[in-house]
């Protein structure tokens, strides 16, 4: 659901300063907040987004020539010459 709300301006400024410190959307540090407030568990949801598994896929060979990961801009470069 989508709302609006007036909120003093040092307040936004400061929670979209925490948000971005977590890297996380303002709407989830919003949302974390309201639920803390009202005595809802948060925490069953939280241990199961931090209990995600990752597959590492890797295979033989290494970086293709030219591919310079360490240099964005290089590899953004690389990228569109593969084309």
């Amino acid at each position: 659901m989508k709302a609006t709300v007036e909120l003093p301006d040092d307040l936004v400024i400061a929670a979209k300063k925490r948000a971005a410190e977590l890297r996380r959307p303002l709407r989830v540090l919003i949302e974390r907040g309201l639920r803390a407030e009202l005595g809802r568990s948060y925490a069953s949801r939280e241990s199961r987004e931090r209990n995600v598994k990752l597959t590492w896929v890797t295979v033989e060979g290494g970086l293709p020539r030219g591919a310079d990961v360490a240099d964005r801009a290089a590899m953004h470069e690389w990228l569109r010459s593969q084309r």
